[in-house]
């Protein structure tokens, strides 16, 4: 959409509308002006216009008032606001308001027909119809096979009430695969819950997940519904069930089993009917050596295990999540933006450890922010730089890939003098050392603070120290 389209302008000031009239009618445009906000309301109701200028102060209704109500009757439609007012504040609340674009004036007439072409660019693919069989529909995007191998995960899954857990990087879309089992299964009219054990103060779990009885504890003034209340019915999502504490994860095993539980300070069991998803970054079967996680848990919930593969494993995804969340963008009333070849290039080469969320954020804050229509290969090495956690070498793909660039080293080197045996337990004692010896020296020499941090029983912890002869720090607490 765009030339031929027609453009509604709102503004008290005659010298104004006939400028604008006459501007955007030489653009190709169709133009319809008033001097009051009841006429523009009048034909944004009516289904007419397929842009919005409107000013601020009028004498009937404030321009900035309007737009939350236009946008609930004709969401699509796009609004750029003008004002003498030429503020800080006048700028924010157009925006919060939902406004596509905010000029104050005086402005330029080049600059105003750029930013009516981006918004009426940015509404018509709003209303784009969805592609084919309803294929959009669904929140996980990405054709490399490794996708693929999710989606069909997924399809089998979908119809069944089996155990999942999920596993990936954090960044992956954990909850995005959640969501999907749930919307596209025979739960889908039931509630989807989801709950962030890493979020919640252990001491917490136990109440959030399975309710409490008034008085059961300080501060219990009233009974309160648990997780598992809440999502009866439909699907409870467990997010970085690796935080989970013991005590919790005792009670969950036990819901799992008999598939009932009773509130805290509660006596009756309630019977329970939710399908349980499970997600985390960690490895469970590392928690598991290290006692940290039941055994007999983890085989209850791993009924159907799905991995969700980082961005770096599957960078050719990565064009099409970038038009994905630049339409996105224009959808919620930023900028419309293309993106370079060259700096398309520079995305796949990013070993992103943020993985997706990091390049949604990424591309949105360039949307944003970036004045020029193109987002170009520069454009996005001044972002890598200023944002040092996402900076690499193009390359890198964190700790595994520079563990496996020194053994790909080793390898070469020693291609024709490998040791008979043992070469695993080499590697493993070069790794441990100087991690236990780090750790130690981070934390003075506290084995408590070290075991903690290092997730290790403490006695296996002093055990290591001897075996790796690894100095003890003397200033710090055994």
């Amino acid at each position: 959409m765009a030339r031929g389209s027609t453009i509604l302008v709102a503004d008290d000031d005659k010298a104004i509308r006939t400028v604008l009239e006459h501007a955007l009618t030489r653009a190709g445009y169709e133009v319809m002006v008033t001097s009051n906000a009841t006429t523009l309301w009048k034909w944004a109701v009516d289904g007419l216009g397929d842009l919005v200028i409107t000013d601020v102060i009028m004498p009937d209704e404030n321009g900035l008032d309007l737009i939350p109500r236009i946008l609930k009757v004709r969401p699509n439609l796009r609004i750029i606001v003008m004002s003498a007012q030429t503020t800080l504040m006048t700028a924010v609340k157009a925006a919060e308001r939902g406004a596509f674009e905010y000029l104050p004036k005086p402005f330029d007439i080049n600059e105003l027909l750029a930013v009516v072409g981006r918004a009426l660019e940015a509404s018509s693919k709003a209303k784009k119809p969805k592609k084919g069989d309803g294929e959009e529909d669904l929140p996980l995007i990405g054709r490399s096979p490794a996708m693929q191998d999710i989606y069909r995960t997924i399809a089998r899954l979908m119809q069944t009430d089996l155990s999942v857990i999920i596993t990936g990087e954090s960044g992956t879309g954990k909850e995005l695969v959640a969501r999907a089992l749930h919307d596209f299964g025979k739960r889908r009219n039931k509630p989807f819950v989801a709950v962030n054990m890493a979020a919640i103060p252990r001491d917490l779990i136990e109440s959030e997940l399975f309710g409490h009885e008034k008085g059961a504890f300080t501060g219990a003034l009233r009974r309160s519904q648990g997780r598992f209340e809440q999502a009866q019915g439909g699907t409870l999502f467990l997010d970085e069930i690796g935080d989970m504490p013991p005590e919790a994860q005792t009670r969950l095993l036990r819901v799992l089993q008999e598939g009932e539980y009773t509130t805290v300070g509660g006596r009756a069991p309630i019977k329970t009917n939710v399908r349980i998803i499970a997600a985390t970054h960690r490895d469970l079967k590392q928690l598991i050596r290290q006692g940290r996680f039941r055994e007999d848990l983890f085989f209850r919930l791993n009924v159907a295990p799905l991995r969700l593969p980082p961005l770096r494993e599957r960078t050719e995804d990565v064009p099409e999540l970038v038009q994905h969340f630049l339409s996105e963008a224009a959808e919620e009333g930023l900028p419309w933006k293309t993106i370079s070849n060259a700096a398309m290039d520079r995305l796949k080469q990013h070993s992103w450890p943020g993985n997706v969320r990091e390049l949604e954020n990424m591309i949105k804050r360039m949307a944003a922010l970036v004045a020029e229509d193109e987002i170009s290969s520069k454009v996005i090495e001044v972002e890598f730089a200023e944002n040092p956690m996402t900076k690499d070498d193009g390359n890198s793909g964190g700790l595994s890939h520079s563990v496996e660039m020194h053994l790909k080293s080793y390898f070469d080197a020693h291609n024709n003098s490998l040791p008979a045996a043992g070469l695993y337990d080499r590697v493993l004692r070069e790794v441990e050392r100087p991690l236990i010896a780090l750790t130690l020296e981070a934390t003075n020499g506290n084995q408590i603070k070290a075991s903690d941090i290092l997730g290790v029983n403490r006695n296996t912890l002093r055990k290591k120290i001897r075996e790796l002869d690894i100095p003890i720090i003397k200033n710090g607490g055994k």
